[in-house]
């Protein structure tokens, strides 16, 4: 059943990018952070990835493999750069640093962008990345939130699409 899920998931993404405008954005949160959960009064600057979160961006790499990512920003977090390297690998695209505070040079680059693109951030910066992409009301993302893959499809009206991953 696990590897089933990927497969299905892969499945109705296509579906739905079909459906979705040919400029497309694929915005994700990193997946778990070595330190999360550790019981520590503070977490590691900048971390690197969970077994846990290994997992799941090779997960994220199976369902965005045949998606048409031409583009891959990430922050100068591990985590980040960590959480797309499947997917870069697979695809053989460098992804391409952003700072974690420039979200406004990222919005410039991604619009940029002739085809689809996958931003991946932060628990802060993913609904405000997905606020300046034209989404009212961007959904706020806890700290225990990773599963979330979010579609922003970018054409006369802003569409989100909002589904979940393992």
């Amino acid at each position: 059943m696990k590897r089933l899920f990927p497969l299905v998931a892969a499945a109705l993404l296509a579906t739905v990018i079909d459906a979705a405008a040919q400029n497309a954005v694929f915005v994700v949160r990193h997946a778990e952070r070595a330190d999360a959960g550790s019981g520590a009064t503070t977490m590691a600057t900048d971390p690197e990835l969970s077994d846990i979160g290994r997992t799941r961006a090779q997960s994220l790499a199976a369902m965005l493999k045949d998606a048409g990512v031409t583009v891959i920003f990430v922050t100068e977090y591990k985590r980040t750069q960590q959480t797309a390297e499947p997917l870069a690998k697979l695809l053989g695209i460098q992804a391409t640093v952003v700072s974690a505070k420039d979200t406004q040079g990222l919005i410039e680059k991604v619009k940029a962008v002739t085809g689809r693109a996958l931003v991946v951030g932060h628990s802060n910066t993913v609904p405000e990345v997905l606020g300046k992409l034209g989404v009212e009301n961007p959904p706020k993302l806890a700290d225990s939130d990773y599963g979330d893959l979010f579609l922003v499809s970018r054409g006369d009206t802003t569409t989100l699409f909002r589904l979940h991953y393992r």
